[in-house]
């Protein structure tokens, strides 16, 4: 060999180390986009689906620090929909379902301070109804933020696998319509917006329930199942993520890991809220 053709040799050598260790530098691109589903919250005190103020500001201080946008659930919906180009990485959008009144008294004072998106699914039946719930009023200052969408969680959070066991087909079709038309008219009505949005009480999804959704103005559901949202996936039943109390620190990222290593969802959508 010459000492020309050596030379060369150890250059292709040289480059192709170079470019094998740019690839293993790279980290892989990402699954999707994570989508947050919370529901309660509290100072202190955390629960089945109630996570402490403590959690959620360390889960938000995880976010900022790793490099992650916190940007608003439609972002995400466009991409879905191919409507947009898919978000660069990384991002996140954050939900909370039901309509605890802990999303005013807890929840928005730290949005605001860190200007953060929200989402709310809520079923209207119980606003300015139930102890629990939220007000009207509440809603309305905290859509008038910017910070905060509003979107439907059906009418008053049915479980429709229940629901389908013991009513007719006729009389089924027609609750599952009554549930979604009447939660969209309602929140339409009482906030002069546009709800165009569903979470599915429970995570409980099918066929007949997506059709019914998608003939009553709705374009896009989301499930609670775990994975991740996906350009191309099925509009209406875009994955979530739920968050318990317990992930904070390392917990928290395995969460958003497994999330990702498993797109699909691993989590049964049996029990959920």
């Amino acid at each position: 060999m010459s000492r020309i053709t050596g030379t060369f040799c150890s250059l292709c050598f040289l480059v192709g180390l170079a470019f094998a260790a740019t690839a293993i530098a790279q980290p892989a691109q990402p699954a999707g986009v994570p989508v947050l589903a919370y529901h309660r919250f509290d100072p202190h005190t955390p629960a089945a689906t109630t996570v402490t103020t403590a959690t959620f500001e360390s889960q938000l201080d995880y976010l900022v620090g790793h490099g992650y946008s916190i940007v608003p659930l439609a972002n995400i919906v466009a991409a879905v929909l191919r409507k947009a180009p898919p978000v660069a990485s990384p991002v996140i959008a954050i939900t909370v379902d039901d309509g605890h009144s802990s999303v005013y008294t807890v929840l928005f004072p730290i949005i605001k301070r860190r200007h953060i998106p929200v989402t709310l699914f809520i079923y209207p039946s119980a606003i300015s109804n139930a102890k629990y719930a939220l007000t009207w009023e509440e809603l309305k200052e905290m859509r008038a933020s910017g910070l905060v969408d509003i979107q439907s969680h059906t009418y008053w959070h049915p479980n429709f696998r229940k629901d389908k066991a013991h009513r007719t087909p006729a009389d089924y079709a027609a609750f599952i319509n009554s549930q979604l038309t009447r939660s969209r008219e309602k929140l339409d009505a009482q906030l002069g917006t546009h709800i165009n949005l569903l979470a599915w009480p429970y995570g409980i999804l099918d066929p007949e329930l997506e059709a019914a959704a998608a003939h009553d103005g709705y374009v896009a559901a989301f499930g609670y199942t775990g994975g991740v949202a996906r350009p191309g996936d099925d509009p209406f039943s875009i994955h979530r993520i739920p968050v318990p109390d317990f992930a904070h620190g390392s917990a928290f990222e395995g969460l958003l890991r497994n999330a990702q290593a498993h797109p699909e969802g691993n989590i049964t959508k049996a029990g959920h809220e």
